[in-house]
C-alpha cells in the first residue's frame, strides 16, 4: 500500500519510505491510501482475545501489505509485553490505563513499535548510514522514544524539549541515558522545538549529510499503532457485557496523534459512538469545532504540560480523514477546555470520592466524561501517564504523598547530560552537522 501526503504536493511512497522519511517533502503528513476494515467475526471473538492477538490483527490490516507477517507479529508481541487495564471508577465511567509500559506513559506503545519497525526497514534498505531520529517533546514523547530506541544499532536519537517546561521525572527519563540518545534543551516552547524538527526535514544540506526521520506522531509508525488500545478497551468492555454500541471516549489532546489514531480505529470498524477532544487551556481545536476556523497560536504553559501545543501537527490528518468537512468532524468529535484550577479540582475530587489518583492529563479526559456524556453511554477516559511523573503537582493538589515506582526512581539517580541551544534553526543545524 502507498502513503500519500496530506498536502498532496509530493508523490506517494511505500511504508518503508514513509517510516524512514517521517515528514513528506511538501511538509505534509503521510496517510495510508486505504484504511481496511476488520471482519464481523473479529468483533464477535474480540472479548476472548489478548492484547497482542488484537493488536496483531489490527496491525495486519494497517501494515500487512508492506511487511512480512512473521516480522510484524514479532514486532507486535515484542512491543506489547505489558497490559493496558480498564479500571472501573464509578457508574459507567472507566479509565483506560495506558501507562504500564517502560516509561509509564501511553507513548511507549507507538515508540517501541516504531523503533522495531524502523530498525527492520533500515536493515532492508541496505543503506549503511546511521539513522538520525529527531523528536520534539512537551513531556512524555521524549522519554518514550529515547527508551524505545536506546541501544538500537545504527540509530541516534536527538530529543528537543523546552527548557524548564517538563517535569523533573520526565526530563530524567531522556536526559540521563547517554549512549545513542542526545537531549537538547531549547530556549523556547514545545512549538519552537517542533518547528526546528520540521525545518530540519526540509533542509537540503542536512538531508544530504544525514539520514533524518521523526519519532513524533508525525511518523506513521508512531501514530498508527496507537489505534491498538482502542480495540483493547472495547474488548474489555465486551467481557464485562457493557453496551458496546454506546461507547464514548475522551482523549487528552495535545498534538492530536492519539485522537487521530482513534478515528482510524473507528474507520476500521470499531463501533465508538463519538470522541471528546479534551483540552487544557491550549484549545485551538476546541475553537475550531465552535467556529470552523483553525487559528494556531503560541502555546500556554499548564500543569498538563504534555498537552501544551498551540499548533497540533495531527490536525492535518483529522482534516484529511474527513475531507476537510467541519460538519462531519463535529458529528464524530466534541470538545472541551479546562483551566489548571478545574484540572486540579478533578484530581482532588476523584481521589477523595473514588480513591483513584489521576495525573493532570487523565484528569482533563475524566472531567470531560463527567460533564459531557449522557445517561446510557459507556464512558472511557484515557489515562495517559502515571501520576508519579507529576509528583509535585499531584501532591500539592491532594496533600498526600505519591509513591514513585521503582522504574522511575532509577532515572532520578542518573546524571543529567544535556546541551542547551537557542530556538534559532541555524544553531540547531550547526549542532547536528557537528555530530557527524
Amino acid at each position: 500500500m502507498e502513503y500519500y501526503s496530506t498536502n498532496r504536493q509530493s508523490p506517494p511512497v511505500s511504508l518503508q519510505e514513509a517510516v524512514l522519511r517521517g515528514l513528506a517533502p511538501d511538509r505534509g503528513l503521510y496517510m495510508p491510501q486505504r484504511i481496511g476494515t476488520l471482519p464481523k467475526a473479529f468483533f464477535n471473538n474480540i472479548a476472548q482475545m489478548s492484547l497482542c492477538e488484537i493488536s496483531y490483527a489490527v496491525a495486519s490490516i494497517l501494515f500487512g501489505d508492506d511487511i512480512e507477517s512473521d516480522v510484524l507479529k514479532d514486532i507486535v508481541y515484542d512491543t506489547l509485553n505489558f497490559d493496558i487495564p480498564l479500571r472501573h471508577i464509578t457508574d459507567d465511567r472507566y479509565c483506560l490505563e495506558l501507562f504500564h509500559g517502560p516509561t509509564l506513559a501511553f507513548k511507549d506503545v507507538g515508540a517501541r513499535f516504531m523503533a522495531r519497525m524502523l530498525s527492520h526497514f533500515n536493515k532492508q534498505s541496505g543503506d549503511n548510514r546511521c539513522v538520525n531520529v529527531l523528536v520534539a517533546t512537551s513531556g512524555d514523547t521524549g522519554s518514550a522514544v529515547a527508551n524505545g530506541f536506546l541501544g538500537v544499532p545504527g540509530v541516534r536519537v536527538f530529543v528537543l524539549y523546552p527548557q524548564g517546561k517538563v517535569s523533573k521525572i520526565q526530563e530524567a527519563q531522556f536526559a540521563t541515558l547517554g549512549q545513542n540518545v542526545t537531549a537538547l534543551e531549547v530556549n523556547g516552547t514545545f512549538d519552537d522545538c517542533q518547528a526546528l524538527v520540521k525545518k530540519a526535514f526540509l533542509d537540503q544540506d542536512l538531508n544530504e549529510a544525514m539520514m533524518l526521520t521523526s519519532a513524533n506522531s508525525i511518523n506513521v509508525a508512531r501514530f498508527l499503532p496507537q489505534s491498538f488500545y482502542y480495540f483493547y478497551a472495547y474488548a474489555q468492555l465486551a467481557r464485562r457485557e457493557q453496551d458496546t454500541d454506546n461507547i464514548v471516549v475522551a482523549v487528552p489532546s495535545g498534538n492530536f496523534g492519539n485522537l487521530a489514531a482513534g478515528l482510524i480505529a473507528k474507520r476500521m470498524g470499531l463501533p465508538i459512538k463519538r470522541f471528546i477532544a479534551a483540552n487544557n487551556r491550549n484549545c485551538v481545536f476546541y475553537d475550531y469545532l465552535l467556529t470552523g476556523k483553525y487559528e494556531p497560536r503560541p502555546s500556554i504553559a499548564t500543569i498538563a504540560n504534555a498537552m501544551d501545543v498551540g499548533d497540533p501537527s495531527n490536525f492535518a490528518r483529522i482534516l484529511d480523514l474527513y475531507h476537510r468537512s467541519h460538519n462531519e468532524i463535529c458529528a464524530d468529535i466534541s470538545g472541551c477546555t479546562y483551566t489548571d484550577e478545574q484540572i486540579s479540582q478533578t484530581i482532588a475530587d476523584t481521589w477523595r470520592d473514588n480513591g483513584y489518583l489521576l495525573d493532570p492529563h487523565g484528569a482533563v479526559a475524566y472531567r470531560a466524561i463527567s460533564e459531557l456524556t449522557h445517561p446510557g453511554e459507556v464512558c472511557v477516559a484515557l489515562e495517559t501517564a502515571h501520576p508519579a511523573k507529576f509528583k509535585g503537582t499531584v501532591e500539592h493538589i491532594t496533600g498526600e504523598q505519591v509513591e514513585i515506582p521503582e522504574r522511575l526512581k532509577k532515572f532520578l539517580n542518573g546524571e543529567k547530560q544535556t546541551t542547551k541551544i537557542s530556538s534559532g534553526f541555524h544553531t540547531f543545524k550547526k549542532f547536528l552537522l557537528s555530530t557527524l
